[in-house]
């Protein structure tokens, strides 16, 4: 069944937004008497359609899954080329991304104005929420409305690795043997070219540690991907 998110909710009845409701009629060509999933406040229930007509209304039956308690994963990524971006969004959300955190660095490629940022939010966060919903995720991660210098980030706590060019000790592996519990994790990723060292030591100072993700240098578009990868692996029972 096809999912979508919701937070409108009308009686005991989920009421979809104007997008999905084109969804729904345009591409899906569904009827009243259909059965979709719909997720509300973190819980993704069976729902049968009961109107169609200018917004798609439906009515819940049974609950399907519940939001279970996870760490918190929070991505530290510089602009990006847009076909870059958006794959990494993409994929990053089905990989189980909770935020993303924009960064200024040295060695970025893209520089837009603050204003234009915001311009991009709603599309990124549209690809968010689709991705989330073939991942069939409770949860649309969130790309956070500022971009930030590295000495302006603030310690939230948890636990943090940069990726590193640099060839330091620790892998993430290694990295992950030695912090097996934690409820955040931050990950840093660098530009093309990666993290200056001025950058590197501004994040060690912020309480980074730069761990390698093996023998190749990946793109940056790739490593977010792999470290999502493997804490995925590590975390699954």
């Amino acid at each position: 069944m096809q999912r979508y998110f919701t937070n409108k909710k009308l009686n005991d009845d989920f009421i979809l937004n104007d997008y999905d409701t084109h969804h729904i009629t345009k591409v899906m060509r569904m009827n009243i008497g259909d059965h979709i999933e719909v997720v509300y406040q973190k819980v993704a229930y069976e729902c049968e359609i009961v109107q169609i007509d200018q917004m798609v209304r439906t009515k819940p039956l049974t609950v399907l899954a519940k939001e279970e308690k996870q760490p918190q994963k929070i991505l530290l990524l510089p602009l990006l080329k847009e076909q870059k971006m958006d794959m990494v969004l993409q994929k990053a959300t089905e990989l189980g991304i909770d935020e993303i955190q924009l960064i200024y660095t040295e060695r970025s490629v893209v520089k837009l104005e603050p204003k234009k940022i915001m311009k991009k939010l709603e599309r990124w966060q549209m690809i968010m929420k689709e991705a989330s919903e073939q991942a069939k995720r409770l949860t649309i991660p969130l790309v956070r409305p500022n971009i930030l210098k590295l000495e302006a980030l603030e310690d939230e706590g948890g636990i943090k690795l940069m990726c590193s060019t640099r060839k330091p000790q620790n892998n993430i592996k290694l990295f992950l043997q030695n912090h097996k519990v934690y409820d955040k994790i931050f990950i840093a990723v660098g530009p093309e070219g990666g993290f200056t060292l001025n950058e590197e030591n501004t994040l060690i100072e912020k309480g980074f540690s730069p761990v390698t993700l093996g023998k190749s240098i990946l793109r940056v578009e790739t490593a977010p991907l792999f470290c999502l990868s493997v804490l995925l692996y590590e975390s699954m029972e």
